[in-house]
């Protein structure tokens, strides 16, 4: 007989949780000879019981993850019967909650792949923003899902970071008077672009407390009424210039409300696509 040991790591997901439980305990012992076969979206008696035939054979233990009350207890009494090791992983847990929670699981496989889907995708997107932020790498806007264009200080940053968290790809670029826009921002799908304005003097009160917190002279040019007036003229004239750009009014608006129009915008303009 061979010296071998295999354990069989079933599941009705993608058997990730399993697999990293058994090597999470596998830790404390020693691991020579040993193999671990993963068998994912098992929803089947026939193919556990499959499993289980070969299992027997090459005398290997069954360790498993399946929310299916039925498909684990088909499970359990193949293991008595057929004398093959088997452990669940979820079972027990699934009867405690039950009980203290006073529900029933939804017992549907893959949820947690799902929910880390998810969450492997919000990190993708805030990533992606803080990288694009402020025009930075203008030459990939084509890899964003929504493009921000606006004044200094008109809420692109904390916009972007806010729709990343809700799994959006976000890049931000800055308009200002004398510097050309970049040309790929004219070359991309103009349907993600946004753009972004704001009352003249709500912006001069932001810019003057923004250049106190940085401990400069609030009464630079950057933070100066006329200025800003025709900084925002510019802006407006850019907007014309590209109607195909949604523009909207960030004077006294929560960073919620903004972002919530944008994203009805965005998810008009491309039904396919998933944030949140």
């Amino acid at each position: 007989m061979s010296d071998k040991l295999t354990i069989f790591v079933l599941s009705d997901g993608t058997g990730e949780t399993a697999d990293q439980m058994i090597k999470a305990a596998l830790v404390q012992y020693v691991r020579d000879n040993l193999k671990i076969a993963r068998y994912k979206n098992i929803r089947t008696e026939a193919q556990v019981a499959s499993i289980f035939e070969e299992a027997h054979q090459t005398r290997a233990i069954v360790v498993y993850t399946v929310v299916s009350d039925s498909l684990r207890s088909f499970i359990t009494n193949l293991s008595l019967q057929s004398g093959v090791p088997c452990v669940d992983l979820l079972g027990p847990v699934f009867e405690v909650l039950g009980k203290y929670l006073k529900k029933d699981p939804h017992s549907q496989p893959g949820l947690f792949h799902q929910v880390n889907e998810y969450y492997f995708k919000r990190i993708e997107a805030i990533e992606f923003t803080v990288k694009h932020d402020d025009g930075r790498y203008a030459d990939n806007l084509e890899a964003a899902d929504i493009i921000l264009v606006g004044l200094s200080r008109t809420s692109k940053t904390p916009l972007s970071i806010y729709l990343s968290y809700k799994g959006w790809k976000v890049a931000n670029v800055p308009l200002v008077k004398g510097i050309p826009l970049p040309e790929p921002l004219f070359t991309v799908d103009q349907k993600k672009i946004i753009g972004l304005i704001i009352d003249a003097n709500t912006l001069v009160r932001i810019r003057r407390e923004r250049l106190i917190k940085m401990g400069e002279d609030p009464e630079a040019r950057y933070a100066n009424l006329d200025h800003v007036v025709e900084e925002i003229e510019y802006c407006k004239d850019v907007f014309k210039r590209n109607r195909r750009w949604p523009v909207f009014d960030v004077t006294g608006k929560a960073l919620e409300e903004t972002a919530a129009e944008v994203e009805k915008v965005i998810r008009n303009n491309y039904p396919e696509k998933l944030g949140s």
